[in-house]
């Protein structure tokens, strides 16, 4: 009985504070001279616009600030670079480089007074084990071709396991690649070598060329893959870890402290913490240079640059068998064209080779290509009232 007048005085108090409100919606649908009207987000108060340009002057002089310590902090504590290819891209970001440290270079071509002008070393290929066992060398990169990248690495990993077992574990410097395809660098870094060696996969998607104003503005795609033998899980934009083997259970990464809390298991770990650090100091140069710096999975950058990168070349390729020419009259059109042909065929066949091969992606544009040529040819016999068979379509096509 107690219960159910209780429940009858809330339900008369609930009525009670509601009714009025529901009874009077009518008035409060009227507009009310008395009460002044809030302004509609399209029409900003007199002095927003000003109060919004001090804001963005505030905030502007504050990244300007923070870009300075930055900078100052990346030159507190130099690396030392060694590139492994020191051709022309190998050249092209060894000079930039020295901006920010030391460069060491090596090749199979003896670079030693083009080296010394840009202010870096150079040490031969034949003498790769001195080049590894440079004292404060802290990044490798591998800037060979695709085609060439595999036995590179493969020759390098005796003297980077030489360096871990006489100066210690920590001692292996950040492997670097900066290829046009990424998995497949991903899949030999991590199958050849040392689990000692952190990498980092990257594409700069510019060279010497299209770059050669500077870097500003230019792509440069990035993948943490692995710090301290525990690889980044890219899928989660490497906020979460995985464990060397991509195959195990993610959840021995982590645990739950008494609180319930998770924790990384290298989240406290010095050798991580170095290794973030070196990643960081590597990626800041290119940021500093103006870069567009975009993180991103290896097996996502194989997708876009399949649809982007491997089919331009493959138009420039195919356009530029045909031998086409500039003539007197040509449209805008047309000299994009020859300019597509020019830059494309500039690169090396092997580039473009092992852009086809080395991207799982590529035979799948090549067939889309085909199908879409079919589908134009057709189209324009279709208008002219012919029917053409698929066998006729094939010899016609590509």
């Amino acid at each position: 009985m107690t219960k159910l007048f209780i429940f009858s005085f809330v339900l008369i108090a609930v009525s009670s504070f509601f009714l009025p409100s529901v009874n009077s919606t009518a008035h409060s649908m009227a507009p009310n001279a008395n009460v002044p009207q809030p302004q509609s987000p399209s029409e900003p108060t007199a002095g927003e616009l000003e109060r919004l340009k001090q804001e963005e002057a505030r905030l502007s002089s504050m990244l300007a600030s923070i870009r300075q310590q930055k900078l100052s902090v990346l030159r507190s504590r130099t690396l030392t670079v060694g590139i492994i290819g020191f051709g022309r891209f190998g050249q092209f970001i060894g000079e930039k480089f020295t901006k920010y440290g030391n460069v060491i270079g090596t090749s199979r071509s003896d670079y030693t007074k083009l080296a010394n002008e840009m202010g870096a070393k150079y040490v031969p290929l034949s003498d790769l084990e001195s080049f590894v066992m440079e004292d404060e060398l802290d990044v490798i990169v591998v800037a060979v071709s695709i085609v060439s990248f595999e036995d590179t690495v493969k020759d390098l990993v005796p003297h980077l396991k030489k360096r871990i077992a006489t100066k210690g574990a920590g001692s292996c410097p950040l492997i670097v690649d900066v290829l046009s395809v990424k998995e497949h660098a991903r899949k030999i870094f991590l199958e050849r070598l040392p689990e000692e060696c952190d990498i980092l996969c990257t594409h700069p998607m510019f060279g010497p060329d299209s770059a050669k104003h500077g870097w500003h503005g230019q792509t440069f795609v990035y993948e943490r893959t692995r710090i301290d033998k525990v690889l980044l899980d890219p899928s989660a934009h490497n906020s979460a870890w995985k464990n060397h083997s991509e195959d195990s259970d993610e959840s021995e990464s982590e645990f739950l402290d008494e609180k319930g809390v998770s924790h990384g298991i290298h989240e406290n770990s010095e050798a991580h913490v170095e290794g973030m650090d070196r990643i960081e100091r590597f990626l800041s140069i290119w940021e500093e240079e103006g870069c567009n710096m975009i993180s991103m999975s290896c097996k996502d950058h194989d997708a876009f640059t399949a649809n982007s990168q491997f089919i331009t070349h493959l138009m420039g390729r195919i356009l530029g068998v045909q031998g086409l020419k500039a003539t007197p009259i040509d449209t805008k059109g047309f000299q994009n064209v020859l300019k597509l042909i020019e830059t494309t065929n500039a690169d090396s066949f092997d580039l473009f080779y092992g852009l086809y091969k080395f991207n799982r992606n590529s035979m799948e544009i090549i067939d889309n290509l085909r199908s879409a040529m079919d589908d134009v040819v057709r189209k324009l016999l279709e208008k002219e009232g012919n029917n053409i068979s698929s066998v006729d379509m094939k010899k016609s096509c590509l």
